[in-house]
């Protein structure tokens, strides 16, 4: 619920727009803390089709326009001073991705195509976000790419020591691997060695081993949520789970013995999640691999909390100028 602004507050949104989802969060922030006024999340799918197109579709496009369209229309009711929309993995990849822009733009909603580090930096930003510890991986398994970012974070704010954005994500996977209803074991299997020789990299450099994974993002909420076993979806109690790799896995493995049909009908996985929910399992579950652990604590602090703590410190530091 919206309330009435502090003297030192600041009505901001984040707007994030991915391969399946656009989100939008709606913020009071005031000297680092976020007061949730409106959130909103919207499968939209921009990214289906891309792997094979090279295109956004015109179909996809404007799913986005029309929940862009809500958005803008959401801030201008809820007063809010300024905003940040990123667009992640499929505007990056997209060779129409600057048309897209300009029919967000005109909307009233301008869009910034982020690079991968960036969405990293803004994903460990919010994920950490009062929160201290050292040699923390924060991983973001997205519909095109993961971000994974290890570092710490303490009274100086956060520092990131490795990070990487790889073009690796629920619908990627699902879109080159997994074409059977259910997907074969072959499928599957192809589909984790590639998941794994992608990431390899990463790891192989990480300067030293994580002490903690926190895992963002529509993957391992809806995978907390089964683990749950929520019959609505539940933020609050998905915010927090610590699930285990043991447990990630037979997730996993029973949702890939399911068809299409059947995890549509699952209580806590959204109908149109349902399709790429396998290939974010096998995602998250190399990630798990890779860093050598057993379990990782999931967030709903995520890219949106990273944007609006982004936001926030800018327009201080504006105030801060004009008052010298």
């Amino acid at each position: 619920m919206s309330g009435v602004l502090g003297a030192d507050s600041r009505r901001v949104a984040a707007v994030d727009i991915g391969t399946i989802t656009a989100r939008l969060l709606v913020a009071d922030v005031s000297a680092g803390k976020i007061t949730e006024v409106e959130r909103s999340t919207d499968v939209t799918h921009l990214g289906e089709g891309l792997v094979e197109s090279g295109v956004l579709s015109a179909e996809a496009m404007e799913r986005v326009e029309e929940v862009i369209a809500r958005y803008a229309a959401t801030m201008i009711r809820l007063g809010v001073e300024e905003y940040r929309c990123v667009a992640t993995s499929a505007s990056r990849d997209a060779a129409n991705s600057f048309e897209f822009a300009a029919r967000l733009s005109a909307l009233g909603v301008a869009p910034e195509i982020v690079s991968g580090y960036e969405e990293a930096r803004l994903a460990f930003s919010g994920a950490l976000w009062g929160i201290e510890g050292d040699g923390v991986l924060v991983n973001d398994v997205g519909g095109g790419s993961t971000e994974l970012v290890w570092g710490d974070s303490g009274g100086t704010g956060v520092a990131i020591r490795h990070a990487a954005s790889i073009d690796v994500g629920s619908r990627r996977v699902t879109e080159t691997y997994l074409h059977s209803d259910p997907p074969d074991a072959l499928e599957l299997k192809r589909a984790r060695r590639w998941v794994r020789e992608r990431f390899a990299p990463f790891f192989s450099a990480m300067p030293g081993p994580p002490s903690v994974s926190i895992s963002l993002a529509g993957t391992a909420t809806t995978l907390a949520a089964i683990d749950q076993r929520l019959e609505v979806y539940d933020a609050e109690r998905v915010h927090g789970v610590v699930l285990a790799r043991e447990r990630l896995e037979a997730i996993t493995a029973s949702l890939a013995s399911m068809t299409l049909a059947e995890r549509r009908m699952l209580p806590g996985v959204h109908p149109q999640r349902a399709g790429v929910i396998v290939g974010g399992g096998l995602v998250l579950d190399a990630v798990l691999e890779g860093a050598g652990l057993d379990s990782t604590i999931v967030s709903e602090h995520d890219i949106l909390y990273g944007i609006v703590l982004d936001v926030g410190a800018r327009l201080a530091r504006a105030g801060d100028g004009e008052s010298g």
